[in-house]
């Protein structure tokens, strides 16, 4: 069964109070970035139903928020997550070919997920970063001006920290 821990549901009670009486349902972006932190960096049917608990309104309320935006994951994910942005200014720069890059050098299409769980692929609409085109996201950080040899340093990069921290 889900459940936040003692620590986190205060957390939540706390989102909570940011709203008036009835008005909870505000809270939800940040419980649902709180949830998908907390169970496994993705949002469930049983997880988003918990929130929809926790907030007192129907869980497809949570379903028609977390299916809107894609900082939400609706299936399980690598530990890194490379958010490729396919807007405009990006593809003008040269997204496309950084994204089939990405597909061809790890052997998955967007949306999926390497076989050892490290690395999925996602495609996103504008991340505010245009000067920096073609950029993503991988994690809190943008990695910018990207070329195929920059993707080759983050991916060596993540392997080897994923190495250090196993």
């Amino acid at each position: 069964m889900i459940k936040f821990s003692e620590e986190k549901l205060a957390k939540v009670n706390e989102l909570i109070s940011h709203y008036p009486e009835g008005k909870q349902k505000s809270a939800i972006l940040p419980i649902l970035h709180l949830a998908q932190e907390s169970f496994g960096g993705w949002l469930s049917p049983e997880t988003m139903d918990y929130v929809a608990s926790l907030l007192n309104i129907e869980p497809i309320e949570v379903y028609e928020v977390a299916t809107f935006y894609s900082m939400y994951n609706l299936k399980p994910v690598g530990k890194y997550m490379f958010e490729v942005c396919q807007t405009g200014p990006c593809m003008l720069n040269g997204s496309d070919q950084i994204i089939d890059y990405i597909k061809q050098k790890l052997g998955i299409a967007v949306g999926e997920t390497t076989p050892d769980g490290l690395f999925s692929l996602k495609t996103v609409e504008c991340l505010g970063a245009c000067g920096y085109a073609p950029m993503m996201q991988l994690g809190k950080f943008y990695r910018e001006h990207l070329t195929k040899e920059k993707v080759d340093a983050i991916i060596d990069e993540c392997r080897q920290n994923a190495a250090m921290n196993n």
